[in-house]
């Protein structure tokens, strides 16, 4: 995909996603991403790679329920679409239940469209089951029926791979992220550099590589992070800066709660009338 394709493109590209999910029209959402596209849903579950596996994921999640998407904010990057949004999930049964997310979109030029190379939803699937779990028979009737389709559509292993969403960098993650966050608003550098490490690629804002230093002072220009959600090995946080709205995503190695990467979105994009 070219680099110089606009914001609005993008966004363009990525809205076709949430309207195919409303009409229930599966061969229009599973077009939209490239032959060997990946979707992580939720981060740290086993990823489905390819059109096939892509299908399945759509038999299992989005065919027996209704989905809207209450988009609050869209960010861009190279070739990038992070969305801050809430998802409502009516199941088949009649249970509902409101999933925080951070929505990630990696596109490229394929046949002069743009398509979906990378889809990356950062929900915790811990506090969803929870939640569902509170609706009573009707949710609990849900999610049996989840797991059905999860084991017929993807097999056993497609359910242990679901599995995986469970576990991640969680409470620990978000510790280490609020630390970070405090530390950069409130000016301490060294206290930022403990955090990050040498080794640490930051990028901000949209793609620029830059240093602790000019990541701290660009966060104490008044950081306040809002909703920070744990995804596998990415911690993902709503913040403001000097009240402007902003997304970050922090990477976390994989044997330990350490930061080796800070992505940071800043590029608000606004819809299209």
């Amino acid at each position: 995909m070219p680099l110089d394709a606009s914001g609005a493109s993008l966004l363009a590209a990525v809205q076709a996603s949430p309207r195919a999910v409303a009409a229930h029209d599966r061969q229009t959402w599973v077009g939209l991403f490239t032959p060997e596209a990946t979707v992580r849903d939720p981060v740290g579950a086993r990823p489905h790679i390819g059109k096939g596996a892509i299908e399945r994921f759509y038999d299992t999640f989005i065919a027996p329920n209704t989905i809207e998407f209450r988009v609050e904010h869209d960010f861009t990057g190279p070739a990038v679409i992070f969305r801050d949004l809430t998802i409502q999930t009516t199941m088949s049964t009649g249970a509902r239940v409101l999933v925080p997310m951070h929505l990630r979109y990696d596109l490229a030029e394929v046949d002069d469209a743009l398509r979906i190379i990378h889809l990356a939803a950062h929900w915790e699937l811990p506090a969803m089951v929870a939640q569902l779990l509170r609706t009573g028979t009707r949710g609990c009737g849900a999610g049996l029926k989840l797991g059905a389709a999860l084991v017929r559509n993807q097999g056993p292993a497609g359910a242990a791979g679901m599995a995986r969403g469970f576990t991640g960098v969680g409470r620990a993650g978000k510790r280490v992220a609020d630390e970070l966050f405090h530390a950069a608003g409130s000016g301490d550098t060294a206290h930022v550099r403990r955090l990050l490490g040498a080794g640490t690629v930051i990028e901000c804002p949209a793609g620029t590589v830059v240093s602790a230093d000019e990541f701290t002072e660009w966060a104490s220009a008044g950081l306040r992070a809002g909703k920070m959600l744990a995804a596998g090995r990415t911690v993902t946080a709503s913040v403001e800066r000097d009240g402007v709205p902003a997304l970050i995503a922090l990477d976390f190695d994989p044997r330990a709660p350490r930061i080796h990467t800070v992505g940071v979105f800043t590029e608000k994009v606004l819809e299209q009338a």
